[in-house]
């Protein structure tokens, strides 16, 4: 019985992956040769996406362990899934990209931050800013009250300033006369 066991525990390994995933992406990846698709491993490599093939009854077992039993309809003819613990959108994001440039890629269904969401809601979210995006917008409409309220105080401190040397050179001409 070790191949049930090493089954039990790649299951226990899909799901323990599908619990912290803030972001999972199913796609069919039906043909797509091998050069697109360590193309798509790497670009996932490089953004912290862990991209992996399992047999689809593996994942079923792992979905329903994990209690994301949403997942388990799109899980039909060749899977692979996308998984990223620290970005909910990021798998998203890729693998709509990717699948812009390689129409053999479909997106069959995602989990965002536990939620099962569908292909209409997995493309949306691909649209959204990044993360470093939003923090750099959020940052600019921080900062931007912050610089109006400089602007003002200095256009005040020129004011009293032009009006001072007004008023002294009244004064001396004053004590000129």
């Amino acid at each position: 019985m070790p191949n049930l066991e090493a089954k039990k525990a790649l299951v226990a390994e899909i799901a323990e992956k599908l619990k912290a995933s803030q972001g999972t992406i199913v796609v069919d990846y039906r043909g797509l040769n091998v050069e697109e698709v360590t193309e798509l491993r790497d670009k996932a490599r490089e953004q912290g996406i862990e991209y992996k093939v399992y047999k689809n009854s593996s994942l079923r077992f792992a979905a329903k362990e994990a209690g994301q039993e949403g997942l388990l309809e799109s899980l039909k003819g060749p899977s692979a899934i996308a998984f990223c613990e620290s970005d909910p959108i990021a798998p998203a994001k890729l693998m709509a990209d990717f699948a812009k440039d390689h129409e053999n890629l479909e997106i069959k269904s995602g989990v965002v931050d536990g939620k099962v969401v569908s292909v209409d809601e997995i493309q949306a979210l691909a649209k959204l800013p990044s993360r470093e995006e939003l923090v750099a917008m959020t940052l600019r409409g921080l900062n931007a009250p912050i610089t109006g309220f400089v602007n003002v105080l200095n256009g005040t401190i020129k004011g009293l300033v032009v009006a001072l040397s007004a008023i002294a050179d009244k004064k001396k001409e004053e004590e000129a006369a």
